[in-house]
Order: structure tokens, then C-alpha cells, then sequence
């Protein structure tokens, strides 16, 4: 066993480097640029959400409140006219990159962790590059990617972009995989 603490240079290397990779993929490559679509009609709708003043949240529209409500003729009638979604609003006038950057590297940190617990509990000091890279990477793999499936499955969001979102995870997994495996310790050359 491998403790947490003797791990804490591969989680710090694994997350810088996944941040740096993340900013890359987002900023310089192109293939998250058609992630979203403008909306027909953009300055008249919002005009109308301003006039509503809706406060920051998640929103879902047709909205019904339980079971009766949702098996009502009134509520089926709204959902076949449609439009039928799910809209997060932000805060008026919010620039929220910094805070959502520092969060995201967080992130990465806690998915660090993660592949540092479970290849330290399964893995001695000396173990192969091989065994700690799968064991890392799986685990980071997992942390970085599976739960995208649920907005699919609950929340239609696009399976385009969450394809493009999981192959992401997949490099920021094989980074962190290799950086594990590199930095294992008790690995003499």
C-alpha cells in the first residue's frame, strides 16, 4: 500500500497538467466551438426573460410539481405544443471564468485524489509503470467522464458533445495515468 501523502506530487503534476490540457482543448483546438447554438431570435427572447426578471437558477419548462400535475391533460397539451427544455439562468452581469477556473482545478485535485486512493490501496511502492497507469487512469477515466452520460440520459443534452467531453476525459485519464506511473514510488531506474 501506497499512501495518499507519498502521492501528493503525482496529484499536484496529474492536475496542473490536466488544467493546462483542459485550456488547450477549450481555447486553441476547435472542436468545442459548435458545443452550443445561438437561439433563433436571441435579442427578442431576451428581452422577454429580462422583463420576467427570473432569478439565477435551474429552470425547467413545462414545469409541473408531482405526479398529478404531470399526468394532467393541461400539462400533456404544454409539453406537445412545446418548446419543452431545461435552462440554467446565471447572475445579470456575472463574469464567473475565474471562480468556475478555480473550481475546475479543484476538480482535478479531488479526481487526483481519487486515482491516488485506489492505486495506493491496490498497488505496493515498486509496482510497474504499467499497473499504476491503468489503475490511475481508470480511476481518473471514471472520475472525469461518467457522470456526462446522466445529462444525456435525463436532460437531452446533446451526445455530441458529451462524446467530444468523454474524449477529453480520456486524454486528461492517460495523462494522469502516465504522470502516476512515472512518479510511482519505490521505482528505481
Amino acid at each position: 500500500m501506497v499512501s495518499i501523502l507519498e502521492l501528493w506530487l503525482p496529484i499536484l503534476l496529474s492536475s496542473v497538467m490536466v488544467f493546462i490540457l483542459s485550456s488547450i482543448i477549450h481555447m486553441v483546438l476547435p472542436y468545442h466551438r459548435t458545443d452550443y447554438k445561438k437561439l433563433p431570435s436571441e435579442d427578442s427572447l431576451l428581452d422577454t426573460l429580462r422583463k420576467a426578471n427570473i432569478p439565477p437558477g435551474d429552470y425547467m419548462f413545462p414545469f409541473c410539481s408531482d405526479n398529478k400535475e404531470r399526468n394532467s391533460q393541461e400539462y400533456k397539451d404544454k409539453l406537445e405544443k412545446g418548446p419543452a427544455g431545461i435552462v440554467t439562468i446565471f447572475p445579470a452581469g456575472t463574469n464567473f471564468m475565474g471562480s468556475s477556473l478555480v473550481m475546475w482545478f479543484i476538480y482535478t485535485v479531488i479526481v487526483g485524489i481519487f486515482a491516488a486512493y485506489v492505486a495506493g490501496r491496490a498497488l505496493p511502492a515498486g509496482t510497474d509503470y504499467l499497473a499504476v497507469f491503468r489503475f490511475a487512469g481508470v480511476t481518473s477515466f471514471v472520475g472525469y467522464t461518467l457522470a456526462l452520460l446522466q445529462d444525456n440520459i435525463w436532460y437531452k443534452k446533446s451526445w455530441a458533445t458529451t462524446i467530444k467531453n468523454v474524449i477529453d476525459g480520456l486524454i486528461y485519464a492517460l495523462f494522469t495515468g502516465g504522470i502516476f506511473g512515472w512518479l510511482w514510488p519505490g521505482i528505481t531506474s
